[in-house]
């Protein structure tokens, strides 16, 4: 073991505050200034133009006249994650293949911690705006797919990952806040085989989410969602949905998996 390991200093401090930059530029959600962004560090500026210096070199970031944002090769290595996994490679055949889904806005998520991490996107023929761009998050409490995720778990792993006394975010007037009101929601869905957010994320939109179980063992439970206009949410159409993600994860499931064989 070296001597910064066993002292618990930091091995590589520059590539550790690189990496708090990017952090900083992706949760900005514009360009920041090189004086922000060394206040945001608790850097000296210098010490930051180096840093910034060296990620757009990278490409990691680029400059703008309003400061620093995020760079193209980011959206690569965004990209190139996502790729890593079959079914999310396959993903856009099914949605296409499917006489429901193609028309649909269809997401995939992944469980980060107490959040839905958005992955990949099938923006079908109907127009939808919603906050949930790639690489954006919600709590996995509140969401479809996340709520799907958690619906795949036993309900003393969901209190073991949010804790026994967690509160959730009241993103609209009507989001669940209490874990009570979650272990229901996903009793519920365990029952009907997908889970439901009737407009507890975003206010005007229902979503509908199953669970996706990895392809390889390695691979991280994912889970589909549609997104559908309040408005146009009737039971039926939920319904159909529900079915036609349902038969969507089945053709994105490995074949030779214990999933597959339940």
């Amino acid at each position: 073991m070296d001597d910064d390991s066993r002292d618990g200093r930091d091995p590589a401090p520059a590539v550790t505050r690189s990496i708090r930059l990017l952090g900083l530029l992706a949760d900005a959600g514009g360009p920041r200034t090189l004086t922000e962004l060394a206040g945001g560090l608790g850097l000296a500026k210098s010490s930051t133009a180096n840093l910034c210096l060296a990620l757009e070199a990278g490409g990691m970031i680029e400059r703008t006249a309003q400061g620093y944002r995020l760079g193209l090769r980011t959206a690569e290595l965004g990209g190139a994650f996502a790729a890593q996994f079959n079914q999310i490679r396959e993903f856009y055949s099914v949605c296409e293949a499917s006489p429901v889904l193609s028309s649909e806005l269809v997401q995939v998520a992944m469980l980060d911690g107490a959040d839905a991490l958005y992955l990949a996107r099938h923006e079908g023929s109907r127009t939808l705006r919603l906050g949930t761009p790639l690489g954006s998050r919600l709590p996995a409490a509140l969401s479809a797919t996340g709520r799907a995720l958690l619906a795949a778990m036993t309900d003393d792993e969901v209190v073991a990952l949010l804790g026994e006394d967690a509160v959730f975010p009241a993103l609209t007037e009507r989001s669940t806040t209490t874990l009570a009101g979650l272990l229901e929601s996903l009793a519920a869905a365990r029952k009907r085989g997908w889970a439901l957010d009737a407009e507890e994320s975003f206010r005007g939109v229902v979503g509908v989410a199953v669970a996706l179980p990895g392809w390889a063992p390695s691979d991280p439970p994912l889970a589909l969602g549609v997104a559908i206009r309040a408005a146009e949410a009737e039971y039926e159409r939920i319904e159909r949905v529900g079915e036609a993600l349902r038969d969507a994860a089945t053709a994105l499931t490995n074949p030779f998996s214990a999933a597959a064989r339940r």
